[in-house]
Order: structure tokens, then C-alpha cells, then sequence
């Protein structure tokens, strides 16, 4: 029972009004959708790991397969799956007492699996570790509370709000719009408080049931982490008032898209922002990072964008970017400068869809601005006005970024080959399941015209 002392505080106070019955032994695929096993509270309170094979990140979003098993054949060896106690939270929405913990996957003699998406963040967080530098985030995650849909022919619709009638859209900021589905906003806020995750905010987005959730900075893993569990949190919330929660890039046509933007700072060995000097100017690594990131986000984009359906979201004028330009408080751009004293200054990518996976996105971006600080990278010319007058830097589509990610060998190196070599394989395998979908469009208009 001593695990029980190195576990949150939250999980304690939890466990202090519940009997434990299950816990959920969880890790994120390439995905980000938990996988793992539910384990009776006696059972895993005997076991220091368990079991998986590797094929879980071989699986494509629709249950098919990429052939990424490599030299040795689709065997499906087993990983080992370890604890990561630090993890350990309640599943409040649950009958029953139980806790999820996420697990790291290790082979058979212990080295980390190269292409586990948590294991990719790890090892970005350790190439910052080793030059000295602690890279910090702050992940702001949108979505949309939409109504029941059980077909999927059938078109996505605004859930219903207090008044009875669909939530309506272009109301950013309203509190009136907020209120239209307290419910659902209450329980979110209720299980965040057990689970021990505290929530910087939430806000009324410009799409029809769309909010934000900004999160605190900190950790990049342990941020990850909470975007991870926090899908989960936000998806039962909205089951217990009959309505969904998606995180589909673009789910609504004419409405906006869901991004996860991600602030990134980054300290030295004394905990100073570097980019930030003694007088409180920009100094040569903030404009490095900025650099980096114009240099190789058009290589990662298949990180932050891993769908067909990301690319829709790339919209001139629809609240989205759809270009690297860097500007100060300029929310048109793709790199965005917030307002803030020197000692917080942040550096903010606008591209990432809330699609993405949280430990690859933000993965990602972290290793394009180390890049950027290595190779002492100078950005372009700060950008002033609508960047939407300005040319499309974006790969138009998933195939695109994925023969410009193929091409990115120092991005992989910081990644992991392995797990660039399995991503490509994997995105490339549903890239193939999409083609064989005959859409609407195409029958409307194809299908006597031509």
C-alpha cells in the first residue's frame, strides 16, 4: 500500500472518499486515444508492470493497420507498460472507485519504445535537458459541445442549450453563450477539481458551442498529460447532458475550426527565461526559437494536423492561420507574440489543430524551436497587419505534409527515427482508408455531370 503515499494529493484525497475497486492502466497511441486495461485494485496493487503489444501504435484511427512492424514482421512482441505514479487520478465520472494512471512503454530489456508518443516528448524535453535549457508550455484547447449524432451521413449540429434552441455561433466571448450549457461546463470544472487539474479559464469561442480551456504553464510532459486526460474528462461531461464533445479540427462547415495553440518559454540552468536579457529585451535565442519554428513547422505539420479533416480548418479569414508569420499580438498570424512582462515573454504557435495528439504536438513544436536556438536560425521580418493578405505557407493537405515531414532528417533525429519511420507508415495507411469514401460532394456533383 505504500504506492499509495507517492501518488497527487488529488488522487488521495480521492481514494480517502472511496474505496478503490479498478484502476485503468492507460496509454496514448499514435492517436492519443487511450489504450491499456482495466485491472482489479488487488491485482494491480501486486504487479509492478504489465502488458501490451507493440501493434497498439501500428493502428490507424479507423481500427485498420500500417505495415510499420519493420525487419522482424508483424509479430506483436509484447512492451513493457510502467507506472508513472506521478500520473495516478481519479475517474470521477465512474460507478465504481477508480484511478487512471498512465503507464511509459519499455521493450523486453528496457530502452524506451522509440515511437510512443509520450516517450517522443521525453526524449524532446531531454535534448533541452542536456543543453541546459527547461522548455515550459501552456496549451489552450477549444472544442465543441455538439448534439447527439449517431449517423454519419448525417450533418453536425449545435447541441442544444438552456433555451431549447441549437447554441448560436460568432458570439466569442459572450457569457450569455457560456451559460447555455452550464451543465455541462459545471461538471467539467467539478471533475477537473477532483482530478486534481486546475483550469486557467474558460471561454465562449466564435463557433456554435464552441469554448476554450486554457491551462496553467508548466512541464511540457505534465501538460501533455492533462490535455490527454482532460479529452476524456471533457467527452463524459458532455455524455452526462446528452450532447458530445468533439475535437475535430473542423466538425461544422461555415463555422470555425478547434486549434490547440501551444505558448512555449524556455529557461536556463537558473530558472531565467532565455529569451529575455538582463535589461529585459528580446534576446538572440527568442528570435531563434521564432526562426526555427518558420524553418521547420512546414515539416511538422503532419503532427499538428494528422487528418484529412485538419486541413479544412487552414481557412483565410476564418480564424485560423494560414501562414509562418510571426507578429506581435496579432492573432492573424501563425506565430504570435502575446502581450506580457519580459520575465513571461512566450513565444505562441497558432497552427496546431485540437485534433492533434497532445505529446506529439507539442513535441513537435518544441523540437523546431531547439532547432531554431541550435542552428541560430533569424526569423523573417515581423509581420505587420492581416497576415491573411499575405501567401499560404501550409501544405494543403495531409498527403503534402506528410512528403514534406518524410524529407525533415534533423526533425526526426530530435523525434526518434523510429517513431518518424512508424508516424509516415501509419498516416499513410489512413490516408489510403479515406480514398476509398465516395463523399457527398462527389455524388452531388459528379455523379450526372461528368
Amino acid at each position: 500500500m505504500s504506492w499509495r503515499k507517492k501518488i497527487p494529493q488529488a488522487a488521495q484525497a480521492y481514494l480517502e472518499k472511496n474505496r478503490l475497486d479498478e484502476v485503468e492502466c492507460v496509454i496514448a497511441d499514435l492517436p492519443g486515444i487511450a489504450r491499456g486495461k482495466a485491472v482489479p485494485a488487488a491485482k494491480w496493487e501486486k504487479q509492478s508492470h504489465f502488458h501490451l503489444p507493440n501493434s497498439i501504435f501500428f493502428q490507424t484511427i479507423t481500427g485498420g493497420w500500417g505495415e510499420a512492424a519493420g525487419p522482424e514482421g508483424f509479430v506483436e512482441p509484447d512492451m513493457i507498460l510502467k507506472p508513472d505514479l506521478n500520473t495516478a487520478t481519479a475517474a470521477p465520472w465512474a460507478d465504481d472507485g477508480t484511478l487512471q494512471v498512465i503507464h511509459d512503454a519499455c521493450t523486453a530489456d528496457g530502452k524506451p519504445v522509440g515511437f510512443a508518443p509520450r516517450n517522443v516528448l521525453k526524449r524532446v524535453v531531454a535534448a533541452y535537458k542536456r543543453a541546459g535549457l527547461t522548455p515550459v508550455v501552456a496549451p489552450e484547447m477549444e472544442f465543441f459541445l455538439v448534439a447527439r449524432n449517431t449517423d454519419p451521413a448525417k450533418r453536425i449540429e449545435p447541441m442544444l442549450g438552456r433555451t431549447g434552441r441549437p447554441a448560436a455561433g460568432r458570439q466569442a466571448y459572450s457569457m450569455t453563450a457560456v451559460d447555455d450549457y452550464g451543465p455541462v461546463i459545471d461538471d467539467i470544472y467539478e471533475f477537473a477539481e477532483i482530478q486534481g487539474f486546475e483550469i486557467d479559464g474558460i471561454t465562449q469561442e466564435g463557433g456554435a458551442g464552441q469554448l476554450e480551456i486554457n491551462l496553467l504553464h508548466g512541464d511540457p510532459v505534465d501538460l501533455a498529460d492533462q490535455v490527454f486526460y482532460f479529452k476524456r474528462l471533457i467527452k463524459e461531461a458532455a455524455l452526462k447532458h446528452d450532447c458530445f464533445a468533439t475535437f475535430m479540427a473542423k466538425p461544422i462547415e461555415d463555422e470555425p475550426g478547434s486549434a490547440m495553440h501551444v505558448h512555449h518559454s524556455v529557461l536556463d540552468a537558473d530558472g531565467q527565461n532565455i529569451f529575455t536579457g538582463p535589461q529585459g529585451g528580446e534576446t538572440d535565442a527568442f528570435f531563434y526559437f521564432i526562426g526555427g519554428l518558420q524553418e521547420y513547422l512546414p515539416s511538422a505539420i503532419a503532427m499538428l494536423a494528422p487528418y484529412v479533416n485538419s486541413y479544412r480548418r487552414y481557412v483565410r479569414d476564418h480564424a485560423a492561420p494560414i501562414n509562418l508569420e510571426w507578429g506581435r499580438d496579432n492573432r492573424t498570424t501563425g506565430i504570435r507574440i502575446p502581450v506580457s512582462p519580459p520575465e513571461a515573454r512566450r513565444i505562441e504557435n497558432r497552427l496546431a489543430g485540437m485534433d492533434c495528439n497532445p505529446y506529439l504536438c507539442i513535441a513537435a513544436s518544441l523540437a523546431c524551436g531547439l532547432l531554431g536556438i541550435r542552428k541560430e536560425i533569424r526569423p523573417d521580418k515581423r509581420f505587420k497587419g492581416d497576415a491573411y493578405d499575405g501567401e499560404d505557407d501550409i501544405p494543403v493537405g495531409l498527403y503534402a505534409a506528410l512528403e514534406l515531414f518524410d524529407e525533415a532528417k534533423d526533425l526526426h533525429k530530435i523525434l526518434s527515427e523510429d517513431f518518424a519511420r512508424v508516424y509516415s507508415i501509419v498516416k499513410r495507411a489512413e490516408y489510403d482508408e479515406f480514398l476509398q469514401v465516395i463523399s457527398p460532394w462527389e455524388r452531388e456533383h459528379l455523379l450526372l455531370n461528368v
